[in-house]
């Protein structure tokens, strides 16, 4: 007999009337959903087959508390739990210490609250304080976290570029802005494919299917990790100087802009889903990665070239190229994508 959650029980299904099929309810499930006789429920069928029941009253906001006593964590580890209760889609987190300690808390618990989206303090006292989150992980679609992503990485290329074609480091003044906001971005859209995952409500309200929802968190990550390198790139140009001077027209400059088109065409395959686009985006960056390796071999047997130049350089190269792979990754996940949504069922 079924007693929870994950627990699974084989029930026959009776024929009523002679046209109606019906299967009766598991007591516990229905005492636990408050289901009273009348009540609606919503009924999915799921491309695998299987039917899911949803009580109508329930959704994602059946509240998800977590309590976190910090003075049994690991010194230095609330901000790392804080953020895991909140990509793991906690709606309330209370976080308890002694009384007298919060001053030891309190800057890891603001840095928190930078580094996420919707969250507030709810209430605070000597011995606690509890966040909310304010924002529905149904109401923010998860294109538009991604575009916003895509937007912050294609500027701060564009000005690494400018900077190495003459403008003034000030344009990239704030390259550690917009690489908080795209791992913002990224823990927002985590946040949201778990509860999505648990929740068929928000689902709905962002109109995508589980393997979809897995999809765009890869989408995330590889634009994450783009980020991170693209503002290695910016620091090493503002702790470098004077700059070495380098040729954009040659290696491995000449590789951002190949990197630059092909990621910005897979962002409209997202939407589309052309083969032939994605698959010369592809053709594009592999030739790239190609390139550069045997840049960095050609460098590395280069005895008459400066140590720090070529250190300047190398590090350089193999960033673009580390570029180049994640942008490939995008376009591995854009084909799973489509052959998902060309997929016919069959049934035996």
């Amino acid at each position: 007999m079924v007693s929870g959650p994950g627990d699974e029980e084989i029930r026959k299904v009776q024929l009523t009337g002679g046209v109606t099929y019906t299967i009766s309810l598991p007591k516990k499930w229905v005492v636990a959903n408050d289901i009273q006789p009348r009540d609606s429920l919503r009924l999915d069928w799921r491309p695998s087959g299987a039917i899911r029941l949803t009580p109508l009253h329930v959704s994602e906001q059946s509240g998800k508390r977590l309590d976190i006593v910090a003075d049994k964590l690991p010194p230095g580890s609330l901000h790392d739990h804080l953020m895991a209760a909140y990509i793991s889609g906690g709606d309330l987190i209370k976080v308890r210490y002694e009384s007298g300690s919060e001053k030891k808390y309190s800057r890891e618990i603001r840095r928190f609250l930078r580094n996420t989206r919707g969250f507030e303090i709810l209430a605070e006292d000597d011995e606690s304080q509890s966040l909310v989150c304010l924002i529905k992980s149904g109401e923010m679609p998860l294109q538009s976290s991604l575009n916003r992503m895509y937007f912050l990485l294609s500027s701060l290329s564009r000005d690494v570029m400018a900077v190495f074609t003459g403008e003034d480091l000030d344009v990239l003044s704030d390259d550690g802005e917009r690489e908080s906001e795209v791992d913002a971005m990224h823990y927002l859209i985590e946040r949201q494919v778990g509860v999505l995952l648990d929740f068929h409500a928000v689902a709905s309200s962002l109109d995508l299917n589980r393997n979809q929802a897995v999809q765009y968190s890869k989408l995330a990550n590889s634009l994450e990790r783009m980020m991170d390198h693209m503002f290695q790139i910016s620091t090493l140009l503002r702790e470098t100087q004077p700059l070495p001077e380098l040729d954009a027209d040659s290696e491995p400059l000449i590789h951002i802009p190949v990197w630059q088109s092909a990621l910005k065409q897979m962002m409209i395959d997202i939407r589309t889903r052309d083969s032939h686009t994605i698959e010369h985006a592809r053709e594009s960056l592999q030739s790239a990665q190609k390139q550069l390796g045997e840049h960095e071999e050609r460098m590395m047997v280069d005895k008459k070239r400066r140590a720090l130049p070529m250190l300047f350089e190398f590090r350089l190269s193999e960033s673009i190229r580390r570029l180049c792979a994640y942008a490939l990754d995008i376009g591995e996940t854009l084909l799973n994508m489509k052959a998902y949504d060309e997929m016919i069922l069959e049934y035996n």
